[in-house]
C-alpha cells in the first residue's frame, strides 16, 4: 500500500476539518503480564544450561500502552481487565496529552473492544488490517518492557505485578529518543 492511500485513510478517520499538518500518529497496544511471564534470553557460562524461573500460578494484569514516536511520547495505563471500558479510559489519558489544537490517530489492531464508537473529540482510531501484528510499533515495545524489566521474574501477587508493569513503564516513558527510534514508521511521516 502506498503512503498515499494510507495517509487517504488516515485522512477518512478523522472529523472533517482537522488540518493534515495538525494530525499525531500514535499506536496502541495491549499485552497481558502476569505470573506465567515470559522466559528471555539470559547470558551464561558455555556448555552449561542456566536454571531460570517460571511460576505456576495464574494472576496477572494488562498493560495499554501507546506511544506517538513523531514527539517521543507515550502514554501507559495498567488495568486487572482488557475491555471497551479499559480502551475508553486508555484513550481518555491519550486525549490529555494530546496539544491544543491537535489531533490524535490511534492506529490499533482489531480486537473486540477495540471499537470505532469510542472516538473522542481529539482522538480518533484507525484500525490496522487483519493478521498484521507486523506494523504496531507497540509490539516492539513490549519485546523491549519484557526482555529488560518484566521476564524471568516471579511475582508474589497482583499488587506486585502491577509495580512492575508502573516501574518499567515509567523508565521506558522517561526515554524520548528510544520512542522515537522503535516507533517511527515511514508512512507516519509527513
Amino acid at each position: 500500500m502506498s503512503i498515499k492511500k494510507i495517509w487517504a485513510l488516515v485522512e477518512a478517520a478523522v472529523p472533517a476539518g482537522v488540518d493534515r499538518n495538525c494530525i499525531d500518529i500514535w499506536f496502541q497496544d495491549e499485552s497481558r503480564i502476569g505470573q506465567q511471564g515470559s522466559i528471555s534470553r539470559v547470558w551464561h557460562t558455555k556448555g552449561q544450561r542456566p536454571r531460570l524461573i517460571r511460576q505456576q500460578q495464574f494472576e496477572y494484569a494488562y498493560i495499554y500502552g501507546a506511544i506517538c514516536p513523531s514527539r517521543g511520547e507515550s502514554v501507559g495505563l495498567a488495568l486487572p481487565v482488557a475491555n471497551t471500558q479499559g480502551m475508553r479510559l486508555h484513550l481518555e489519558e491519550i486525549s490529555k496529552v494530546v496539544p491544543a489544537g491537535r489531533h490524535a490517530v490511534v492506529v490499533m489492531d482489531g480486537a473486540g473492544w477495540h471499537q470505532s464508537h469510542l472516538n473522542l473529540e481529539n482522538v480518533s482510531i484507525l484500525k490496522l488490517p487483519p493478521y498484521s501484528p507486523e506494523l504496531n510499533p507497540v509490539e516492539q515495545v513490549w519485546q523491549w518492557l519484557k526482555s529488560r524489566h518484566l521476564s524471568n521474574r516471579c511475582y508474589s501477587g497482583y499488587e506486585q505485578i502491577i509495580e512492575a508493569i508502573c516501574a518499567a513503564w515509567c523508565c521506558f516513558a522517561e526515554q524520548p529518543d528510544l520512542i522515537k527510534s522503535i516507533g517511527t514508521r515511514d508512512w507516519a511521516l509527513y
